[in-house]
């Protein structure tokens, strides 16, 4: 069992050097993005529109009612403190899905710095007792009385909790705490931010944020923070990183992406950590996404306008059973997925696969029933599977590939397995079998193909993609291949799947025959490439889980060192505001799933 089963759904926000010194509980303010009846609505004078990434540096002006700027500053951090205690207040209440993926890197002269390790967590975020109290089911070999010390482990291991840590600025964000410095005002996106550089008082104790915050001037929300903790114990570290939060419902902000980095960490006076990761936040409106509606949306007809609208009105025959009892297996398991989160819903992402696949069938004559379809997968390894006749791919999959023929590769290996009639395991259909925790997904639901029907996939799909609008362009297929079993071996994460097969292991990848006709791999030419980095082509709604694919223009390349194929990158998400009345604070907690 691959140790990734083992990992729990339930995370707690303490380790890794980052853990806030015990505070206080902070206490509970409105959060529906309207001003304080007790605090004045203050609008910072000077501020006027500007283009993105704009930068206004001028000193607030004297207001007319003789408010010194002074003051006027007093107010409006008055404010921000207020939201942040109302953000911590009503994250208690959410739990959403947090993916950490980190690489350890190196330098290389050529490339500069490439992965030569990495590590993976994915769990489910848990505030609920404060990140004091929330426990941590370990995975194998770690024991919860290290989670705070770094120089205890790693040899370099790497707990999730730190990470998770970092969607909060403080527990206990108060201005007595700190110092605050303006710096300008800024455009992120389109949203116009207050920019600060925060410091912690001497007598504030340990854990407290050091950095930078960027608050959008209109409810005076941190949308963006960047720096670390400190002081730090005497032997415990905390990193740096850089948190951001989307505005996913009216007056609602978020923790959605956070950027960690580390280039010359010092531990144990000997060794340097080198590190770059990424987590992803998703999954704050579960309810409504599973398939079925909610019991609310149900109507009752009159008996008079039911009717059979079944074909013939007759019994199902022996064959038609048979497939309706696989179909509704692959049924139970999809919807089940997507209730938990890792499956997004279908949406337009799932049209533009479905074209590939038709294009791969209509050539090759194939007539299957019922239908295939397409669905995404929502984490970073890289996979795909079938369940059933429908297509999984992994975003983490979607990301990194370079072209539309590498994802015909992909899809026809799948494609294959449906060709072939390697089916779902039909115990599936009873759906008792879907009444499980949450954290034992990975164990209860797994897809997985013997090697002889790898083997034969591997083989049918090679045939299917030489009869394909695809055939002349296998070499770029060929050439992803090349470069992930080049960098296989050191990301063994990556490639490991969740509950299907992967499409390469420490030694080898799916589909040899493309790769022996590939191009060599050249790392130094900038006109050659061969996989994306993560993050490049798919974006994810972390409130309803819907996926689109990124709009970017290509950027030219200015040196071999920016192909940087799997390997993890920086934010920098266009921060756009939403319309509408704000969102009552226990509107958005209701949205929560029960545990």
């Amino acid at each position: 069992m691959s140790c990734l089963k083992k990992v729990s759904f339930v995370l707690g926000i303490i380790a890794l050097g980052c853990v806030l010194s015990a505070a206080q509980e902070p206490s509970t303010q409105p959060a529906n993005g309207e001003p304080s009846k007790t605090t004045p609505e203050v609008q910072p004078a000077g501020v006027t529109d500007q283009p993105a990434g704009s930068v206004d540096e001028e000193k607030p002006k004297q207001h007319s009612n003789d408010t010194s700027p002074r003051s006027s500053t007093d107010q409006i951090l008055d404010r921000v403190v207020e939201r942040e205690h109302a953000f911590v207040a009503q994250m208690r209440h959410l739990h959403p899905l947090v993916e950490t993926y980190i690489q350890d890197m190196k330098t290389d002269k050529e490339v500069g710095e490439v992965p030569m390790n990495d590590h993976y967590f994915l769990g489910r975020l848990n505030l609920t007792n404060g990140p004091a109290d929330d426990s941590f089911m370990a995975q194998p070999g770690f024991k919860s009385r290290f989670l705070g010390k770094l120089t205890s482990f790693y040899s370099m291991k790497f707990l999730p909790l730190g990470f998770a840590q970092m969607v909060l600025v403080d527990t206990d964000f108060q201005r007595k705490y700190y110092d605050f410095t303006p710096v300008r005002k800024e455009f992120l996106g389109e949203v116009r931010c207050l920019v600060f550089d925060v410091q912690p008082k001497q007598s504030a104790g340990q854990g407290r944020f050091l950095g930078r915050i960027w608050v959008e001037d209109q409810s005076y929300n941190i949308v963006r923070f960047n720096g670390t903790y400190a002081p730090h114990p005497k032997y415990s570290y905390y990193l740096h990183f850089d948190s951001w939060r989307l505005n996913l419902q009216p007056g609602v902000w978020l923790p959605a992406y956070i950027y960690s980095q580390e280039s010359d960490l010092k531990y144990r006076d000997v060794q340097t950590l080198h590190f770059k990761a990424q987590t992803r936040l998703w999954g704050y409106d579960l309810t409504r996404a599973a398939h079925n509606q909610e019991f609310s949306e149900i109507t009752v007809d009159s008996h008079d306008s039911v009717q059979d609208a079944s074909e013939g009105g007759q019994d199902s025959s022996p064959v038609q059973a048979a497939r309706i009892w696989q179909r509704q297996a692959e049924e139970n398991s999809i919807d089940r997925l997507q209730k938990i989160g890792l499956l997004a819903p279908a949406g337009d992402v799932d049209k533009v696969l479905q074209t590939v696949v038709n294009n791969l069938m209509v050539t090759n004559n194939l007539d299957i029933q019922p239908e295939v379809r397409c669905r995404i997968f929502l984490t970073a390894p890289l996979e795909a599977f079938t369940i059933g006749h429908t297509i999984v791919i992994s975003r983490g999959m979607l990301d990194v590939l370079p072209d539309e023929a590498s994802l015909a590769m992909v899809l026809a290996h799948e494609l294959g397995h449906i060709v072939l009639d390697h089916q779902i395991d039909t115990k599936l259909a009873f759906n008792d079998r879907m009444l499980f925790p949450d954290d034992e997904t990975f164990d209860r639901l797994g897809f997985q193909h013997t090697q002889s029907e790898e083997d034969a996939a591997d083989k049918k799909a090679v045939e299917i993609l030489k009869n394909s609008p695809y055939k002349d362009k296998l070499g770029n297929a060929g050439l992803f291949l090349r470069a992930l079993q080049d960098r296989a071996p050191q990301l063994k994460h990556l490639i490991r799947p969740h509950l299907g097969d992967g499409l390469a292991s420490k030694k080898d990848v799916r589909m040899a025959e493309l790769t022996a006709g590939a191009p060599e791999l050249e790392t130094r030419r900038t006109d050659q490439i061969a996989a994306l980095p993560l993050g490049g082509r798919v974006k994810l709604d972390p409130w309803t889980n819907r996926v689109e694919l990124l709009k970017t223009k290509a950027v030219p390349l200015s040196s071999a060192r920016e192909k940087m194929p799997f390997e993890v990158t920086p934010f920098f998400p266009f921060l756009t505001r939403l319309q509408g009345n704000p969102a009552a604070p226990e509107k958005v907690a209701s949205t929560a799933p029960s545990r």
